[in-house]
Protein backbone atom coordinates (compact mmCIF):
# COMPACT_ATOMS: atom_id res chain seq x y z
CA UNK A 1 0.00 0.00 0.00
CA UNK A 2 1.45 3.37 -0.67
CA UNK A 3 1.51 5.94 1.69
CA UNK A 4 -0.26 9.42 0.83
CA UNK A 5 0.55 13.14 1.39
CA UNK A 6 -2.33 13.03 3.75
CA UNK A 7 -1.53 9.72 5.64
CA UNK A 8 1.95 11.35 6.19
CA UNK A 9 0.93 14.67 6.96
CA UNK A 10 -2.64 15.43 8.60
CA UNK A 11 -2.08 12.41 11.10
CA UNK A 12 1.20 13.05 12.26
CA UNK A 13 -0.15 16.61 13.12
CA UNK A 14 -2.78 15.38 14.94
CA UNK A 15 -0.74 13.29 17.13
CA UNK A 16 1.57 15.63 17.84
CA UNK A 17 -0.67 18.50 18.83
CA UNK A 18 -2.33 16.25 21.38
CA UNK A 19 0.93 15.55 23.28
CA UNK A 20 1.57 19.63 23.03
CA UNK A 21 -2.18 20.01 24.59
CA UNK A 22 -1.41 17.02 26.83
CA UNK A 23 2.18 19.54 27.67
CA UNK A 24 0.01 23.00 28.19
CA UNK A 25 -1.91 20.69 31.06
CA UNK A 26 0.96 19.39 32.76
CA UNK A 27 2.49 23.17 32.28
CA UNK A 28 -0.67 24.50 34.20
CA UNK A 29 -0.72 21.92 36.89
CA UNK A 30 3.55 22.17 37.53
CA UNK A 31 2.73 25.72 37.67
CA UNK A 32 -0.09 25.92 39.86
CA UNK A 33 1.74 22.69 42.20
CA UNK A 34 5.30 24.29 42.54
CA UNK A 35 4.07 27.85 43.09
CA UNK A 36 5.86 28.92 39.62
CA UNK A 37 3.91 32.00 38.23
CA UNK A 38 2.61 30.59 34.69
CA UNK A 39 4.24 33.51 32.73
CA UNK A 40 7.70 31.98 34.12
CA UNK A 41 7.05 29.09 31.42
CA UNK A 42 5.36 31.19 29.27
CA UNK A 43 7.70 33.43 28.66
CA UNK A 44 10.71 30.61 29.03
CA UNK A 45 13.31 30.54 26.78
CA UNK A 46 16.40 27.89 26.46
CA UNK A 47 18.85 30.35 25.12
CA UNK A 48 18.36 34.15 25.04
CA UNK A 49 18.48 34.28 21.44
CA UNK A 50 15.59 32.20 21.00
CA UNK A 51 11.88 32.29 21.29
CA UNK A 52 9.41 31.52 23.77
CA UNK A 53 8.02 28.70 25.16
CA UNK A 54 4.61 30.80 23.74
CA UNK A 55 5.82 31.11 20.47
CA UNK A 56 7.00 27.63 20.42
CA UNK A 57 3.56 26.35 20.99
CA UNK A 58 1.65 28.45 18.65
CA UNK A 59 4.28 28.02 16.19
CA UNK A 60 2.94 24.45 15.92
CA UNK A 61 -0.32 25.73 15.34
CA UNK A 62 1.23 27.54 12.36
CA UNK A 63 3.10 25.04 10.52
CA UNK A 64 0.44 22.36 10.72
CA UNK A 65 -3.43 24.02 10.12
CA UNK A 66 -1.52 27.33 8.87
CA UNK A 67 0.80 25.42 6.50
CA UNK A 68 -2.55 23.57 5.18
CA UNK A 69 -4.29 26.92 4.74
CA UNK A 70 -1.10 28.22 3.20
CA UNK A 71 -1.24 25.31 0.38
CA UNK A 72 -4.57 26.13 0.03
CA UNK A 73 -3.62 29.84 -0.86
CA UNK A 74 -0.82 28.67 -2.92
CA UNK A 75 1.41 31.04 -0.24
CA UNK A 76 2.87 30.83 3.11
CA UNK A 77 4.22 33.51 5.36
CA UNK A 78 4.99 33.15 9.12
CA UNK A 79 2.68 34.33 11.30
CA UNK A 80 4.11 37.30 12.53
CA UNK A 81 1.48 38.09 15.45
CA UNK A 82 2.12 37.99 18.97
CA UNK A 83 1.78 34.11 20.86
CA UNK A 84 -0.85 33.53 23.27
CA UNK A 85 -0.18 34.65 26.69
CA UNK A 86 -2.33 32.31 28.84
CA UNK A 87 -2.49 28.22 28.95
CA UNK A 88 -5.93 28.46 28.20
CA UNK A 89 -5.06 30.51 25.04
CA UNK A 90 -2.36 28.72 23.95
CA UNK A 91 -4.83 25.41 24.28
CA UNK A 92 -7.39 27.23 21.73
CA UNK A 93 -4.59 27.87 19.46
CA UNK A 94 -3.75 24.59 18.79
CA UNK A 95 -7.37 22.99 18.96
CA UNK A 96 -8.09 24.69 15.80
CA UNK A 97 -9.25 21.48 14.24
CA UNK A 98 -7.55 19.31 11.27
CA UNK A 99 -10.70 16.94 11.85
CA UNK A 100 -12.09 18.55 9.01
CA UNK A 101 -9.39 17.89 6.37
CA UNK A 102 -10.42 15.39 3.91
CA UNK A 103 -8.11 12.62 2.52
CA UNK A 104 -9.16 13.66 -1.33
CA UNK A 105 -8.34 17.49 -0.83
CA UNK A 106 -4.65 16.70 0.39
CA UNK A 107 -4.20 14.62 -2.51
CA UNK A 108 -5.37 17.17 -4.30
CA UNK A 109 -2.47 19.35 -3.82
CA UNK A 110 0.66 16.93 -5.15
CA UNK A 111 2.42 19.12 -8.15
CA UNK A 112 0.21 22.46 -7.18
CA UNK A 113 2.62 25.32 -7.45
CA UNK A 114 3.83 26.69 -3.34
CA UNK A 115 5.21 29.91 -2.19
CA UNK A 116 6.64 30.78 1.18
CA UNK A 117 7.30 34.65 1.47
CA UNK A 118 8.91 36.14 4.06
CA UNK A 119 10.05 39.57 3.76
CA UNK A 120 12.51 39.60 0.79
CA UNK A 121 12.85 36.11 0.93
CA UNK A 122 10.23 33.97 -1.81
CA UNK A 123 10.77 29.98 -2.13
CA UNK A 124 9.22 28.16 -4.65
CA UNK A 125 8.28 24.40 -3.90
CA UNK A 126 5.31 21.90 -4.93
CA UNK A 127 2.77 21.61 -2.34
CA UNK A 128 4.30 18.06 -1.29
CA UNK A 129 7.86 19.37 -1.00
CA UNK A 130 6.87 22.38 0.73
CA UNK A 131 4.70 19.97 3.40
CA UNK A 132 7.47 17.43 3.65
CA UNK A 133 10.38 19.16 3.80
CA UNK A 134 8.96 22.33 5.43
CA UNK A 135 6.47 23.05 7.59
CA UNK A 136 7.01 19.00 8.97
CA UNK A 137 10.57 20.00 9.96
CA UNK A 138 9.29 23.57 11.56
CA UNK A 139 6.61 21.42 12.75
CA UNK A 140 8.39 19.22 15.01
CA UNK A 141 11.39 21.58 15.91
CA UNK A 142 8.66 23.87 17.76
CA UNK A 143 7.09 20.82 19.66
CA UNK A 144 10.56 19.41 20.62
CA UNK A 145 11.72 22.78 21.56
CA UNK A 146 8.30 23.86 23.41
CA UNK A 147 8.79 20.50 25.28
CA UNK A 148 12.40 20.83 26.00
CA UNK A 149 11.30 24.33 27.73
CA UNK A 150 9.08 22.66 29.77
CA UNK A 151 11.39 20.07 31.09
CA UNK A 152 13.88 22.55 31.41
CA UNK A 153 11.87 24.48 33.80
CA UNK A 154 11.35 21.27 36.17
CA UNK A 155 8.29 19.62 35.05
CA UNK A 156 8.19 16.11 35.32
CA UNK A 157 7.39 14.95 31.68
CA UNK A 158 9.31 12.11 29.24
CA UNK A 159 8.98 10.49 26.05
CA UNK A 160 5.99 9.35 26.12
CA UNK A 161 4.36 12.80 26.88
CA UNK A 162 6.18 14.13 23.90
CA UNK A 163 4.97 11.15 21.40
CA UNK A 164 1.28 11.66 22.54
CA UNK A 165 -1.29 8.93 21.56
CA UNK A 166 0.51 6.12 19.15
CA UNK A 167 -1.58 5.08 16.05
CA UNK A 168 -1.59 1.71 16.79
CA UNK A 169 -2.65 -1.43 14.93
CA UNK A 170 -6.48 -2.95 15.49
Amino acid sequence: MALSLYDVTIPSFRQTLGAIAGLLVTAESFCAEKGVEPQDVIEARLTEDMLPFAYQVKSTAVHSLGAIEGVRRGVFSPDMTPPPQTFTALRSRIAETLETIQPAEVETFMGRDMRFEFRERRLEFTAENFLLSFSLPNFYFHAATAYDILRWKGAHIGKRDFMGRLRLKG
